[in-house]
This record gives structure tokens, sequence and C-alpha cells, in this order.
């Protein structure tokens, strides 16, 4: 197995490219590398784009922006934290919080952190920082944007939730029927925002593309 001080500058591209979409064991086997270096080089890579992301994305000019947050897990879920063995320090449920451009896609700011009143306040003041202008901002339903948005921008946004209504399927077993999107309500809050960019159909789809790629990442 090849060591981490070992790898070249070309190689340790190769490696950070195939972790796109592939699980880490998989990478062990296509480069040599051992999968303590990948899950090394992974993680200082990840350092390493925060901090240009932190020091780059300052008096951005955006218009609309929307604002998301999707579940993940660190070692095991909050359920199964207390049977599992060896379980590191702020293992369980997670999530992201994901705030993205609708003109560019680019995404603005993110934490992670857990889904509290308190982690909103964090991502609303990080995201407020970031901009240079009054934006249209969409989130979801989720209270605890209410409070953090009034608290950080106070009168300088154009607020809107988008509340989704859930009901069951009609076309399956009740007892069976999962709970179905069936409509949504858009709910204007702070400002003046405009109804037909009162959406989170990008966030959402980006949130979506990083599940996807979180599964076929993990070992």
């Amino acid at each position: 197995m090849v060591s981490m001080n070992r790898l070249t500058r070309e190689e340790r591209a190769r490696i950070l490219h195939l972790c796109e979409g592939q699980s880490i064991r998989a990478v062990t086997r296509l480069t040599g590398a051992s999968k303590n270096t990948v899950t090394k080089l992974v993680v200082d890579a990840g350092h390493a784009c925060t901090a240009y992301q932190d020091r780059v994305l300052r008096n951005l000019t955006s218009k609309r922006v929307q604002v998301d947050e999707i579940w993940n897990f660190v070692y095991a879920k909050n359920d199964n934290v207390d049977e599992a063995k060896a379980a590191p320090e702020g293992a369980g449920d997670v999530w992201t919080w994901t705030a993205i451009d609708a003109d560019t896609k680019l995404l603005v700011s993110w934490l992670v952190a857990d889904r509290t009143s308190d982690s909103a306040l964090m991502f609303m003041d990080d995201l407020k920082e970031r901009l240079a202008n009054r934006v249209q901002l969409t989130s979801d339903g989720h209270r605890a944007y209410l409070i953090a948005v009034d608290t950080v921008f106070g009168n300088e946004v154009d607020y809107a939730m988008l509340q989704k209504i859930y009901g069951a399927d009609p076309q399956q077993e009740k007892r069976y029927s999962p709970a179905k999107c069936i409509g949504a309500e858009r709910k204007p809050i702070t400002g003046n925002p405009e109804e037909k960019h009162i959406s989170t159909s990008f966030v959402e789809r980006q949130n979506l593309t990083m599940r996807c790629t979180c599964a076929a990442s993990r070992d």
C-alpha cells in the first residue's frame, strides 16, 4: 500500500477524482493507496476547500437564495450509537444546512450541525456575512428559520417559506402508504418576495445529488 508521504501531486489528484462516486475501499483497489491514506487525503482536501470558500465567497451579489437541510449520520444513527462499538465523540445524526444561489447554482454557505434553532442562527449569520445586497430568501417550513432569519436579517430581506403539504397516497393500501407530498403553500414572511421565485427546487436538487454521492461513497 502507498503511504500519504509518497504520493505525487498527480496521484493525489487522481485519488480525489476517484472519490467522487466511489467508495474508499474501491479507491484503494484502483490506486494501491491504503484506506487511511485515502481518508486522510479526503479530510485534508476538505479543510483546504473550506478555507478557500471562507476566504473567497464574500460580497456576493446574489439575488435569490434557497436554503434547505439534509440528514445524514456520523458513524451510526442516533438510535444505534449506544450499542455501537467504539463510537467516537459526535457520532449520531447530523444535518448539513445548505444555501444555494438560484441563478448561478453557487453553494453560498453551508453548515454541518444539528437541526436546532442555534444551528439555524449560525447558518443564517454566515450566509448574511457573505452577501453584498438584499436578497429574496426561500426556506422550507422548518420553524427554526423563522427566528433565525428575523434575528439575523431583520427587515433587510425578502423572505418566504415553501410549506409542503403531505398526505397518504390513495393508490396504495392505507397501512402501507407513506406520507406523500400532495402540494405546497407559498407563505411570504418578510418584505416583498416575488411569488414566482418562492421555491426550494434548486437547493433540494443539490441536496439530492449530495445524498446520492454520499451513499455511493460510503464504505
